[in-house]
């Protein structure tokens, strides 16, 4: 799969946040079978920038932690376009606040918010509780290959 990675106006990019993200997009696309061909887009941002699309296309009014953009979502647009998987958007500052929160080192809720927005755009979901299993599930798989695992595991809740 190829990666493109890009940060909102103003932040510098960070090698080993870039390594991390890498990391996992390379793993989901190992796992999902995904080929080279396929692209995803990563912007890498804030939680003000954040909270402006979560608003606009969510019509909810705060901050997130990471924002999933399915462009083939339901659609068949030909074969060259259905190489573009979508975009993900995720708050470095959000991404900060949760991994102190759940007691997780920052690299840790990095590797789990870009697992999350790639399943999303691969078309998983947590609306049911059994959606939410199975996306937890896959999560836990993913980030178990890579080494980021936790014994208390707080999204299998």
């Amino acid at each position: 799969m190829e990666v493109t990675i890009s940060y909102m106006e103003g932040m510098s990019p960070n090698p080993d946040n870039e390594a991390i993200i890498m990391k996992v997009c390379g793993e989901v696309s190992r796992v999902y079978g995904l080929g080279n061909e396929e692209e995803l887009s990563v912007l890498l941002c804030d939680n003000a920038y954040i909270h402006k699309l979560n608003k606009e296309y969510r019509q909810i009014d705060r901050p997130t932690d990471v924002l999933s953009f399915a462009l083939n979502e339901g659609e068949d647009n030909g074969e060259l376009e259905s190489h573009l998987l979508g975009d993900l958007i995720i708050s470095l500052e959000r991404t900060a606040e949760q991994a102190e929160e759940y007691g997780h080192p920052f690299e840790r809720e990095l590797a789990y918010l870009t697992v999350h927005g790639c399943l999303h755009i691969l078309g998983y979901d947590h609306m049911t509780e059994e959606d939410k299993k199975e996306m937890r599930t896959e999560e836990e798989f993913v980030l178990g290959n890579l080494g980021y695992v936790r014994e208390d595991a707080p999204y299998n809740e």
